[in-house]
């Protein structure tokens, strides 16, 4: 099959890639670079620059595809309050775009990630995709808007449908500037012999899933979607932030208190762990355990900062 993926030089791109032309795939990467990397684009894939907002300027040298895979978006909660126009833009806007897109492009199915923020701070856990959804920032209700965007065009359209509500991402190559994953920020800093932020008093729990988990669901059963629906990607594990930071200054060999706090931050919800039964009735499971994924994380953070 032929992929479009959008957004395909970012951090969650990069593991799509790759494993899309392992399976055989042809793969073609449209991003405007604004945050991802030339180099996060694998050999064997097509690159194409372009602006999901204004994709008449690029689509016509991509050709047909079969599957359009939605990445591209704009990611921190702080930015969407105080840019909500932008967010708003970036996230609904750029997601019907790339809808009309890919009906231009003759594609058949059309898979978008989204978000666990569409479910706000619900403290029925684990969260359920037929559950209550209260996005409690603008960031959320974006994606949330989008979703529907994308269930209501392929109704219309005949559209093979599947978006994935992601949970807390992790993993190798993942940005620490603006809204770094915690993951990722915690490395960096210990990478650098920093003291990494706490954020609260480290309670708040987060369900984290690897990102090579995550490139295995976007491409999950693409022969075979079934019909348009919802799917959470997540481990179904609660873990909080100061567990976390626990196991990374083990597997780092950090003391267990090298961290500094500091307050709440306004829009970040206190609980999250997604359920992934749905998933599994699907037929896919996350498989990397967290000290497994960390340790891989935390590998790739250290080589890069020897090597910078």
């Amino acid at each position: 099959m032929h992929l479009l993926i959008t957004g395909g030089a970012g951090f969650i791109g990069s593991h799509i890639s790759p494993l899309a032309l392992e399976q055989g795939h042809r793969v073609t990467v449209v991003d405007n670079l604004s945050q991802g990397l030339r180099e996060n684009i694998p050999q064997g894939a097509r690159f194409v620059y372009g602006d999901i907002l204004r994709p008449q300027s690029w689509a016509p040298k991509v050709g047909p595809v079969d599957v359009v895979i939605h990445l591209a978006a704009q990611i921190s909660v702080p930015a969407s309050e105080s840019d909500p126009l932008e967010d708003l833009r970036l996230n609904t806007e750029g997601t019907l775009r790339m809808l009309l897109t890919a009906k231009d492009l003759g594609a058949r199915q059309f898979r978008m990630a989204s978000s666990a923020a569409v479910y706000g701070d619900e403290s029925c856990l684990p969260l359920k995709e037929d559950g209550p959804v209260r996005p409690i920032a603008f960031y959320g209700w974006s994606k949330y808007t989008a979703e529907r965007y994308v269930f209501h065009f392929a109704e219309l359209e005949g559209l093979e449908a599947i978006v994935f509500r992601l949970a807390n991402v992790y993993g190798p190559r993942q940005r620490t500037e603006g809204e770094g994953g915690v993951i990722a920020v915690f490395c960096e800093a210990l990478a650098q012999n920093r003291f990494p932020i706490i954020h609260g008093d480290g309670s708040q729990t987060r369900d984290f899933v690897y990102a090579k988990d995550v490139a295995r669901a976007f491409l999950h059963r693409l022969a075979s979607p079934g019909p348009a629906t919802v799917y959470n990607i997540s481990t179904e594990t609660r873990t909080s932030v100061r567990e976390l930071f626990s196991m990374l200054a083990g597997v780092a060999g950090k003391r267990q208190d090298a961290f500094r706090s500091a307050p709440s931050r306004p829009g970040d919800i206190h609980d999250s762990v997604l359920s992934r039964q749905k998933a599994k009735n699907w037929g896919f499971t996350a498989e990397t355990p967290l000290a497994d994924g960390l340790a891989l994380t935390w590998k790739y953070f250290l080589d890069r900062e020897s090597e910078a």
